[in-house]
């Protein structure tokens, strides 16, 4: 029910985010509470994705290496480009501009993997590429965030090498860590089987509405030209992987695979990374934030289309076989 819904509860949890003055009338925020502590949580939900990754699926990205290299470089092509130029609408406003090439930079998001198997994709291969692209994420990530600084008053050498830093203590140990110790311990393996993806979808949530919730004033202000930007993104995003999937001759199933692993961008890292690599500059984390809704919005609608689209496919088949056998 979460998965399934995630758009629906990420709206609502946002919603009593924002609300949660006029609902609760007690002086305690827990969203605003919880701000100091998001980096850690999103540590620790890294660490229950590492756990929850079956040991055949990573084997796979070494038996699958040259698709899965080449959907990599797709997704860290396509979307960092993508991203600066249409951030180039915004030049009057660093901080928002700056959000939005983050919102280019982060890799997939795990959400990709649930919609690629709602569309009737290669769900194995959207794993590989996600668990590739966050893993060479403290590689890329840095040097796009440089280049974007640059030439501001941000030392952008400092910055990559604090978001380096930041990538691999918050995303590669903990995965890694999470997965060796899953396949070490098959009772942990099954704790996390369990409970994992309940927990890792909730503090995604929880961290995105705690977002929208401290940028609500400020969000009014910049919604209706931000949000425009960010739709743009993303569907030239779905646009550019299906035919890249094209140009590389990958399969139906695979081809939507890449769509929704490149339009798709881990919008809980880019907000967390922005709360924590430009304090007191929180309008940095609001476009990752707010990418969320776009991509999840658009992503389901996606899906649903490719997956009746291959329910008609497969009917129209069985009626034409039972036909010819008659």
């Amino acid at each position: 029910m979460l998965q399934r819904f995630l758009l629906f509860w990420l709206v609502l949890l946002s919603a009593v985010a924002v609300f949660w003055d006029q609902l609760i009338p007690f002086d305690f925020h827990p969203f605003h509470a919880s701000k100091p502590y998001l980096s850690y949580l999103f540590a620790l939900t890294m660490f229950v994705i590492g756990a929850l990754l079956p040991a055949d699926e990573v084997q796979e990205v070494f038996r699958r290496w040259h698709t899965v290299l080449s959907g990599t470089f797709v997704q860290y092509t396509v979307m960092p480009g993508l991203a600066y130029l249409m951030s180039l609408f915004f030049l009057n406003n660093p901080e928002l501009r700056i959000g939005i090439i983050l919102v280019g930079c982060v890799p997939g998001a795990m959400a990709s993997n649930v919609l690629t198997l709602a569309a009737r994709g290669n769900v194995s291969y959207s794993v590989c590429l996600t668990t590739t692209a966050t893993l060479l994420s403290p590689l890329i990530v840095p040097l796009f965030l440089y280049l974007a600084v640059a030439g501001t008053d941000i030392n952008a050498v400092q910055l990559a090498i604090d978001t380096f830093v930041k990538l691999l203590l918050q995303v590669v140990i903990p995965v890694i860590a999470g997965h060796l110790l899953a396949r070490k311990n098959q009772r942990f393996s099954r704790f996390m089987q369990l409970i994992g993806p309940t927990f890792a979808n909730l503090s995604i949530l929880w961290i995105i509405a705690t977002i929208i919730s401290l940028n609500q004033n400020r969000l009014q202000q910049v919604f209706l030209s931000l949000a425009a930007t960010l739709l743009v993104i993303n569907i030239l995003g779905y646009l550019f992987g299906y035919l890249a999937g094209t140009v590389v001759r990958l399969d139906e199933a695979k081809r939507r695979a890449l769509t929704l692993e490149v339009g798709m961008q881990n919008a809980g890292l880019g907000a967390v990374l922005a709360s924590d690599l430009f304090p007191g500059k929180e309008l940095i984390a609001l476009p990752p934030a707010l990418y969320m809704f776009g991509c999840m919005l658009t992503g389901t609608i996606l899906a649903q289309v490719w997956s009746r689209k291959q329910e008609r496919k497969e009917t129209a088949e069985d009626q034409s076989e039972r036909m010819f056998s008659t």
